[in-house]
């Protein structure tokens, strides 16, 4: 059975399978959520943005369509390989690890979307990649982190689930371990079995704030879904986390 031993993200995120997985991701809910986010946010043409972990960059593009400078980045080669068919001259598109600085003191705004964020095995990573943004981000930047309700996760998680898309039958196991959801995925195609794995940490808003203050950012709002409704805990889609660079 295939198996990688690199961190999962590097592999799965760069697998044809994670796309078809899913594939029924809305983006009609994507551009709804910029649209209110740019709103919100007031940008302006000569704004400087960086999408982080933007995947095959359905965000970024929606982002650039306001006129603003556009980037973004993603450890999958193959997702921006996808990405850079998008390009123009408001929006480009690079391979790199989000965890090291990608242009310094350069953008107005950081946008890591999507629960693109508690990745990392060591804590210190997650630290690290706050960091980094904290240095990429001008003076007074903005960050925007969009995070699950990991309590709400947690209530409706669905321990085995089994998934048939283009053919495929994926067998889908979800567990809690050390604080993180795990996700192991299964599958055979082709003549081949491949198994990959899923692991976020079970951030609380408690945490994400300590860990934006411990490395200089100023929480200014939190949000509970795409609408940019007030985030409650019991209730709450997603955990919205609007933080300013001080």
């Amino acid at each position: 059975m295939h198996k990688n031993k690199k961190e999962w993200f590097a592999t799965w995120f760069d697998s044809p399978y994670y796309h078809l997985l899913y594939q029924h991701r809305n983006e009609n809910e994507a551009s709804q959520f910029i649209d209110q986010l740019t709103a919100y946010l007031g940008l302006k043409t000569s704004d400087v943005l960086l999408d982080l972990a933007c995947g095959k960059g359905r965000h970024a593009i929606q982002l650039s369509k306001f006129g603003a400078m556009t980037y973004g980045v993603d450890l999958s080669e193959n997702s921006i390989c996808q990405a850079q068919k998008h390009e123009n001259v408001h929006l480009k598109f690079e391979v790199h690890d989000m965890r090291e600085v990608f242009k310094n003191n350069y953008f107005t705004h950081v946008f890591n979307l999507f629960t693109s964020f508690g990745y990392f095995d060591m804590p210190s990573d997650n630290l690290k990649m706050l960091q980094s943004i904290h240095q990429m981000l001008l003076p007074n930047g903005i960050l925007v982190i969009d995070f699950f309700n990991s309590h709400k996760v947690i209530q409706q998680m669905i321990p085995y689930e089994d998934k048939e898309i283009g053919g495929i039958l994926f067998h889908l196991e979800k567990k809690v371990i050390d604080g993180k959801i795990i996700k192991n995925i299964r599958f055979s195609d082709q003549g081949k079995d491949f198994e990959y794995q899923e692991q976020v940490q079970l951030f609380t808003k408690e945490d994400i704030c300590q860990m934006l203050m411990d490395t200089r950012y100023k929480v200014l709002d939190i949000f509970g879904n795409y609408a940019l409704t007030s985030y409650e805990k019991e209730s709450a889609d997603r955990l919205i986390l609007v933080a300013q660079k001080i």
